[in-house]
């Protein structure tokens, strides 16, 4: 059957045949186990850096880029290194290749999207990364020693690099494949886990205090680095916890409004104070009038971990967006250099770059992003309470009316002694 349109022949039954195909094709399938994404272009035009590696590719998206080739040859050594603690390099070799290429399809299941890879390549691919992050880990932890001529642990740059490309939601190797591997070619005098590895290379990322408990992580499904550093975030954390129990009693809050920055709850009578021995940075808590914040550190690499965190929140089915809560709140609090000053004060933010930097690093980090469950709808609820009671709403209108400006001040300042003049010497008369 053939259907006259214009001047030309559409073949309809052609057309069914090839629409069938596509339709129910098997390519359409999602797999459950996709963890590992592209970043969304809503998300990547806003800071391209922060999704592209320095220096290392790992994994298959950015395998093929030419800047990214040198650093191969680290790789292929660090993997030698590895072999050759071995009584039988050969062996071991062939044994990870073996034990790798039994889960490989489980690895390429995690990866969304198109893999331009052979499975040969794929499987050399997994095993060199996965090798060479292992071995970094264990290098870094001083589990084994590191030779003088060693490029990571000799060039200044090279630990930041990894620290960055090592985060990239783009750049991750499955965790199973790593845990196989470190498992394989672990030594018999090894004491310290894969996750204790891990978390100790990361242990400034966030702040200097209070290192994470391996063992929240026991029996816990840990997808890949990136989501691993998320988890050392979330399972410590009361707020969260405290959030989902109300959840499921129906009781969390269903409206809430975005809070005043630092600035105006300071004029509003709040107080900033750090806290200590906290488990997570993400318990931000607030009660008569003081509003409790855990240290956070800003560094070189925090808008990465921060916009990576926040870019695999909105893409991973079903994740709690836990951390993207939290940039929004932060990014309330942060609205001009003069917030930011104000809670490195009360040391709240250890802040490492300029106040306009970080400033602005802030205001701009979950813009296109969604957020159907929002963690800290009750703090927010309760300082906008706080603001809204009079006395801390008349005490914010005239700091802000007469104390914001140099020359305010010193009117003020004017007024109460010539206040104070007049009564004194209406009493002398």
């Amino acid at each position: 059957m053939t259907i006259p349109v214009s001047d030309t022949v559409v073949d309809v039954e052609s057309l069914v045949a090839s629409m069938e195909n596509k339709v129910m094709g098997s390519q359409l399938r999602l797999s459950p186990d996709y963890c590992i994404f592209r970043t969304p272009t809503i998300l990547f035009r806003h800071s391209p850096n922060a999704y592209i590696p320095n220096c290392f590719a790992f994994g298959p998206f950015h395998r093929c880029q030419p800047n990214l080739k040198a650093t191969e040859k680290i790789k292929v050594k660090y993997l030698r290194e590895l072999l050759l603690r071995s009584s039988n390099p050969e062996a071991m070799l062939r044994e990870c290749l073996n034990s790798v290429k039994e889960i490989k399809g489980k690895a390429r299941d995690c990866y969304a999207g198109y893999i331009d890879l052979a499975e040969e390549e794929f499987l050399e691919m997994l095993v060199v990364d996965g090798c060479f992050i292992v071995e970094l880990f264990r290098k870094d932890a001083d589990v084994v020693a590191k030779e003088n001529d060693d490029p990571i642990f000799s060039m200044s740059c090279m630990l930041q690099f990894l620290n960055h490309d090592l985060i990239l939601l783009e750049n991750q190797i499955p965790w199973l494949v790593l845990q196989l591997l470190f498992d394989k070619t672990k030594a018999s005098t090894e004491t310290k886990s894969l996750v204790e590895l891990a978390l100790q290379f990361f242990r400034t990322m966030f702040s200097y205090e209070n290192p994470i408990n391996p063992s929240l992580f026991f029996e816990k499904e840990i997808k890949h680095i990136l989501d691993l550093l998320r988890l050392s975030l979330v399972l410590p954390s009361e707020e969260v916890e405290l959030y989902e129990r109300k959840k499921q009693l129906n009781k969390q809050p269903s409206e809430w409004q975005p809070i005043p920055s630092a600035t105006r709850l300071n004029e509003a009578g709040v107080k900033f104070r750090r806290v200590v021995n906290v488990k997570s940075i993400l318990d931000i808590k607030y009660s008569n009038g003081v509003l409790e914040i855990p240290s956070l550190l800003i560094q070189e690499t925090t808008e990465t971990i921060f916009r990576n965190l926040i870019s695999y929140e909105q893409c991973l089915p079903h994740c709690k967006p836990v951390f993207t809560s939290y940039a929004k709140i932060m990014d309330n609090l942060i609205d001009t250099p003069h917030d930011m000053e104000i809670l490195c004060k009360k040391v709240v933010l250890d802040n490492w770059l300029s106040p306009e930097d970080a400033t602005h690093f802030f205001n701009k980090l979950y813009n296109d992003t969604y957020v159907k469950d929002f963690y800290y709808a009750d703090l927010c609820n309760q300082l906008n309470d706080h603001c809204r009671k009079w006395l801390p709403k008349w005490r914010a209108a005239y700091v802000h009316n007469y104390f914001s400006k140099p020359w305010a001040i010193a009117a003020q300042i004017y007024a109460i002694i010539i206040f104070f003049l007049t009564v004194f010497q209406s009493f002398k008369k």
